[in-house]
């Protein structure tokens, strides 16, 4: 009940959690929704940059109509953010082209430029993909659409593994806290003045995979005294005719793209 209450709690702190709603995009079908995920993300090789632009902004904007702010989402992937700075710094100098800027060994082209702009956009896009589908759609639905769609393949513990990526969903915003609130500890002992970033690593990994590791296991605790077993019945999914709808305007999106 205590880590119940604790991820109730931290999931409506993090941004990167599951959001109740009452838009289109909560209702629809989480089997939709993963095929259109697949969809965008195969389409998004074949656009060129300004396409990848709009796509972006209209996927922040309506992540803030869902009801994340622009500073959250900021401030939550602003690793992303740095990653991405490095891929592309990266491909802007290893990519060859007509010089914009070259002096001795430091070179930056106009075709590198374009190149890494398209490469960064491309992984931030999808990433905002996947956190839109995380926002709009609860744990237990995309457990119950893995399971759907690992039936064909049999000898596959398709419920085993629906419930372990319902887990991770529903640890993830858990243990990004747990990682905070270390850090906030850490500042209050003055541990981040040592220069040894050996010491710093250790005295957060220690507590922070303490933590985790019992949250875990009050988890396991709590699954073993309710008797979980695989065996239960899964989240109802079912198609109505908007699910096709725009399953249809995906669909033909894709190809639209795919083909010119």
């Amino acid at each position: 009940m205590r880590l119940a209450n604790e991820l109730a709690k931290v999931s409506q702190m993090n941004p990167i959690s599951y959001r109740s709603g009452s838009t289109s995009l909560h209702s629809l079908d989480v089997r939709v929704k993963f095929a259109l995920l697949v969809l965008l993300s195969l389409s998004i090789v074949k656009v060129g940059l300004l396409h990848l632009a709009v796509l972006i902004c209209g996927l922040v904007a309506l992540q803030v109509y869902i009801g994340i702010s622009f500073t959250s989402i900021v401030t939550e992937l602003r690793y992303l953010f740095f990653l991405l700075a490095l891929v592309f710094a990266v491909r802007v100098f290893s990519v060859p082209g007509e010089p914009l800027i070259h002096y001795q060994w430091f070179s930056v082209s106009r075709q590198g430029i374009v190149a890494a702009a398209l490469v960064t956009a491309r992984m931030l896009l999808v990433v905002l993909l996947g956190l839109t589908l995380v926002i709009t759609t609860r744990p237990a639905e995309i457990k119950a659409a893995v399971e759907w769609f690992l039936k064909p393949f049999s000898g596959i513990p398709r419920a085993r593994i629906g419930t372990m990526l319902g887990l991770l969903l529903r640890l993830i915003p858990l243990l990004t806290a747990q990682i905070g609130e270390t850090m906030d500890a850490q500042r209050a002992r003055a541990v981040e003045n040592r220069k040894n970033p050996i010491y710093r690593l250790t005295w957060f990994a220690i507590p922070f995979l303490r933590r985790s590791f019992t949250a875990v296991d009050r988890l396991s605790m709590a699954m073993e005294a309710r008797c979980y077993t695989d065996d239960r019945t899964g989240h109802p999914l079912a198609v109505t005719r908007r699910d096709w709808f725009v399953l249809a305007a995906g669909l033909a999106y894709g190809t639209l793209v795919l083909v010119i």
